[in-house]
């Protein structure tokens, strides 16, 4: 495959705030990724050019680019709904993360018993715009895969695979230094 086709798969793919994993099971990002493994210097120069900065990830490539303070009220209203979605998953599993394999009727089944997981599910209502908790997260595996967080391995029984990059998310949010207020003490 021809260098200006991979460039071009690769825009088409990151240029939507996508990721391509080095975990994923699909065919075509698999090979991009290990194109962008290979090629990664001479890719992020065409991708320089126009404005693109290709990062590289733990196990993922990703796009970052300047921007202005304007849109600095929307990037932090992304990382808080990424914050309560992320908060969630890891409520009803301290553990997932990168190659959890699971469904959404497992979370499902325990929403009822486990109040701690209901309210945070009701909070995020705002963003899965769904009554009913499994619909809420159905909603909120979707997002996670039109995000590339996630890819469905299963179609039978709807088994999910976190993505590696995923770890982005989670490097993000434990990258945020809230500093405690300090009170003076005489």
């Amino acid at each position: 495959m021809p260098k200006e086709n991979h460039n071009k798969q690769i825009f088409e793919i990151l240029s939507k705030g996508h990721f391509i994993s080095s975990n994923s099971i699909n065919p075509t990002q698999k090979k991009l990724y290990q194109y962008l493994e290979k090629e990664k210097e001479a890719t992020q120069d065409y991708f320089d050019q126009i404005g693109f900065y290709l990062v590289e990830g733990k196990d993922c490539f990703y796009f970052s680019r300047e921007e202005e303070k304007s849109t600095l009220k929307s990037k932090l209203e992304r990382a808080m709904r990424w914050i309560s979605i992320l908060d969630f998953f890891k409520s009803y599993d301290e553990s997932f993360g990168v190659g959890t394999q699971i469904t959404p009727s497992e979370i499902s089944s325990i929403i009822g018993v486990n109040q701690n997981l209901k309210n945070k599910l009701n909070l995020l209502k705002r963003i899965t715009k769904k009554e009913k908790y499994d619909e809420s997260v159905n909603e909120l595996f979707e997002i996670l895969k039109k995000e590339g967080f996630v890819e469905v391995i299963d179609d039978l029984s709807m088994t999910y695979k976190v993505l590696n990059s995923f770890s982005y998310l989670e490097e993000l949010i434990l990258s945020i230094d809230i500093e405690e207020p300090t009170t003076n003490e005489n």
